[in-house]
């Protein structure tokens, strides 16, 4: 059975909507639930998820609201807090770390953490329990992704193309796929530009598949209910969950 990652933006609309709709995503297929913080400078994500950031700041989200809202959504599903390393750094990554205990989260994905960098906080994470989320790119050499996967832990996150999420753009990853499992039986799982329309081609190979804006675009479609948005995300949740394992 394929996992079906899910990432939705913390606090938007509300953070009352962020555990209902984490809670309905459980209930809908979904193995584990990424709760994006949203950050100002949102790198590796494409527009959708920005603007949902930035409108999740414009509401006044704050880092406690992420650990209110975890302390409700962890016992029900696998969970992983995404954000970049600038709220880690500054808040400090032994806070995040005993707070993720506290709640019930499972670790941390930072995709502006680079290998050499990730080296100096990945003990204490690890030794807590938790785990940190290890990113293989198309550009990546043979060597490269042997030195990245071979202690990799929960899943590694394979970037389906250079670029922001949501683009949609296809290349063929089968060779870094073939490279991945031949120095890490660790579960790959892609992601960026997965929706209902790519996800089972996208699943070719991988052990699951991670969608972000596909969800997040529902958030922002300001002509549904919050009911509406809710239904909808675990239908799309339903679809993509049955093609990548049929």
């Amino acid at each position: 059975m394929k996992n079906l990652v899910a990432y939705i933006t913390t606090g938007f609309p509300s953070l009352a909507f962020t555990v209902d709709a984490s809670l309905a995503l459980a209930e809908a297929g979904v193995d584990t639930l990424e709760l994006g913080m949203p950050f100002s400078d949102p790198v590796a994500d494409g527009p959708v998820i920005e603007k949902a950031n930035l409108k999740a700041l414009q509401n006044g989200f704050k880092l406690e609201h992420l650990f209110e809202a975890s302390a409700q959504i962890a016992p029900h599903i696998d969970t992983l807090w995404m954000g970049y390393f600038n709220p880690f750094y500054h808040k400090g990554m032994d806070t995040f770390i005993s707070k993720a205990n506290e709640v019930g989260v499972n670790g941390f994905i930072i995709p502006d953490l680079p290998l050499e960098e990730a080296a100096l906080y990945k003990p204490s994470i690890e030794k807590a329990g938790l785990s940190l989320i290890d990113f293989i790119a198309p550009t990546d050499s043979e060597a490269r992704i042997q030195k990245i996967v071979t202690n990799a832990q929960k899943f590694i996150y394979l970037v389906a193309y250079a670029g922001i999420t949501g683009a949609g753009k296809s290349e063929d990853l089968q060779p870094i796929i073939t490279n991945i499992k031949k120095y890490s039986d660790t579960p790959v799982y892609v992601g960026f530009g997965v929706d209902q329309n790519t996800a089972k081609e996208k699943a070719k190979g991988v052990d699951g598949v991670i969608v972000g804006s596909a969800f997040v675009k529902v958030l922002l479609d300001e002509s549904l209910s919050d009911t509406q948005k809710i239904k909808k995300i675990s239908n799309i949740a339903r679809e993509i969950k049955e093609k990548i394992n049929t």
